[in-house]
């Protein structure tokens, strides 16, 4: 196979593995290892070494930093203030319970000499929210827990890459310096050139971007740019110090004041993925089995360890005086699968320390890969059913997201209530949401798809998500956002006001990121005038004796809203047609309030339906 088709290739089983992981809600990594052992080792489809040559170290050494930094972004110290101090815990002294006990399990079980066996230790405490987010969906546990591993998985993953960088170094200077005052000298060089390479580059592009003398649509392009030049000038200066640089540069430039990463963040993120998608296909390529199969029972037993003994002695140690039963504890020790910066740097480590010659360094992917594959199998396939056991884990979610405060959604938001419905209402106006906390509506103020939102907005008990405020654009973003999570199906959004004409202009892309709610003429400004009429939401139960075609006899010029099954799905009304309902449905709809002397002005409306009510 040519070279021109092998790059094509790896970029297309790519694609697939991370839209498989997408489907079936597992962390893509583990379809990216086995794809690529597949197209390596077992069929010999693929030649990391034959295809890039020379270039193979370099590829994957700025595919690395490029990870790095993006993890690093995500690293604010006023956020620190916020997670809670067991979070704390497990990201400080939690990491050095884990890589200790890692270690010295590792030299014990693996023969690996103390040096590999530290380094491999500080390599896994890493977990990384590209591991740990599928699997929450998937589990589902209480928001309490889920709020907890997010975080770990957030805040870890540049506190863990830069332990296991310092580690490293230490090594290299171990095997290059001769005397112990040499290690010394190059060890504190390399970090002190790390630290000011980093700090420099991150100070002036966080001026640049500050100052917007870069014009935004190249602040992607430039960092990119910039990350790649300063990981290189960093390690030319002083060899192995510019993943400590670019980590370096990620931190300060996330934590300056002033500077907005929210672009080059979301820029690195999809950057990350094609990068990822292409790195664990080629380092799993370049996998030996017999290196798998000469770890032996000592694999089985180093995860067995992280599984039952590190992880929960680093949980239990970090959660000391919390208010988490010991439910909840057993939960989060449960689930800590390793991932993407573990796989990564453990190959970039190993590649050097071949290159020096250092005994064992040969063992570190596979056994860095096999434990990754492990962890993530293992949890993967017991996490649900151990949720359900320590009972920890939510029901089937119901609840409804709404994004807009105003008398409407309020409206519905109370009707979702009274329905034992979990509801929420998002907003960035902090006086369109003073009415909904008034009636005790639970708020989020802030942008729902923003930084801020994605971490501190727990969306794990909301299946459907509604659109309904008075911006159709705004709407439209925010389906967008929430499509991927709760499907196509289950994010629906208020038509445009204005005319008819423009409704067909914009209809093509609301329904690309949602549904239509109710009908083409039901806008905003139609829906917030019959409520200012003094209509109101009303439930109606249907059954063998009130069907659903008395209803519509009953109710000619009521809007119906949605339906609730028995089993407490929710099915909405949309231009697509009217939800399909039977016995035993809940149907919420707008309609006048009925007056004082008995008659409705929907005739019949409740005269001739004794189980109607008002909401």
């Amino acid at each position: 196979m040519s070279s021109l088709l092998l790059l094509g290739l790896i970029g297309f089983v790519g694609f697939l593995c991370q839209w498989l992981s997408h489907k079936v809600k597992l962390p893509a990594i583990l379809f990216l290892l086995i794809t690529g052992i597949l197209m390596g080792p077992v069929f010999s489809i693929l030649d990391p070494n034959t295809l890039f040559g020379e270039l193979l170290f370099p590829f994957i050494s700025l595919s690395v930093a490029v990870i790095l930094f993006e993890g690093a972004l995500t690293l604010k110290r006023s956020e620190l203030k916020e997670i809670g101090r067991p979070v704390r815990r497990m990201v400080t002294v939690g990491v050095l319970v884990n890589s200790v006990i890692m270690a010295t399990a590792t030299h014990y079980l693996l023969g690996l000499s103390w040096s590999l066996s530290a380094l491999f230790g500080a390599i896994m405490v890493v977990t990384g929210p590209t591991v740990i987010m599928p699997m929450l969906r998937t589990v589902r546990p209480q928001p309490k827990i889920a709020d907890v591993l997010r975080w770990e998985g957030i805040v870890i993953d540049p506190i863990g890459a830069l332990i296991a960088v310092l580690v490293f170094e230490w090594i290299i200077v171990q095997q290059s310096a001769a005397e112990f005052r040499e290690i010394f000298y190059v060890f504190g060089g390399t970090v002190l050139v790390g630290l000011a390479t980093g700090l420099l580059a991150g100070y002036i592009f966080g001026l640049l971007l500050r100052n917007h003398i870069v014009p935004e649509k190249l602040h992607n392009f430039a960092a990119l740019a910039l990350v790649c030049l300063v990981f290189a000038a960093s390690d030319t200066l002083m060899h192995e110090s510019g993943l400590l640089a670019v980590t370096v540069m990620g931190m300060l430039l996330a934590n300056m004041r002033g500077v907005h990463i929210h672009s080059i963040l979301d820029f690195k993120e999809d950057l990350t993925v094609v990068f990822v998608s292409a790195l664990f296909i080629v380092l799993a390529a370049r996998l030996d089995v017999d290196a798998f199969l000469s770890l032996g029972w000592g694999a089985l037993l180093l995860l067995l360890v992280m599984q039952f003994i590190a992880r929960p002695a680093k949980v239990a140690l970090s959660f000391l005086r919390s208010d988490f039963n010991w439910r909840e504890k057993a939960m989060v020790s449960w689930i800590g699968p390793r991932g993407i910066v573990a796989a990564a740097v453990s190959a970039v480590f190993a590649l050097r320390l071949e290159e020096l010659g250092l005994e064992g360094a040969e063992k570190m992917v596979p056994l860095a890969f096999s434990i990754i594959i492990g962890t993530v199998v293992f949890q993967s396939l017991t996490a649900r059913p151990m949720a359900r056991l320590l009972k920890v884990a939510l029901p089937k979610t119901h609840g409804v997201l709404i994004v807009g405060a105003n008398p409407f959604s309020i409206a519905l938001a109370k009707a979702f209530a009274k329905a034992d419905v979990e509801t929420i209402i998002c907003d960035s106006n902090w006086d369109s949401l003073r009415a909904a906390r008034i009636d005790g509506i639970k708020t989020y103020y802030g942008n729902p798809i923003s930084d801020h939102g994605l971490m501190h907005l727990n969306t794990s008990t909301y299946g459907y998500m509604l659109g309904l405020s008075n911006h159709f654009e705004y709407n439209v973003t925010q389906a967008s956002g929430f499509r991927e999570e709760f499907g196509g199906r289950n994010v629906f959004l208020l038509p445009p006001n204005q005319s008819t004409e423009r409704f067909k202009r914009h209809i093509a892309s609301a329904q690309n990121s949602g549904r239509i709610l109710f009908d083409e003429a039901m806008a905003y400004n139609k829906l917030k005038a019959r409520i200012n009429a003094g209509e109101e939401i009303r439930v109606t139960d249907l059954s063998d004796e009130y069907r659903y075609a008395d209803w519509l006899k009953d109710n000619g010029n009521a809007v119906l809203l949605f339906a609730i099954k028995p089993n407490g799905d929710i099915t909405f009304s949309t231009t697509e047609g009217k939800p399909f309902v039977e016995s035993g449905y809940k149907l919420f709809y707008l309609s006048a309030k009925p007056k004082k002397n008995g008659k409705s002005s929907e005739p019949k409306a409740n005269d001739n339906a004794a189980n109607n009510a008002d909401i």
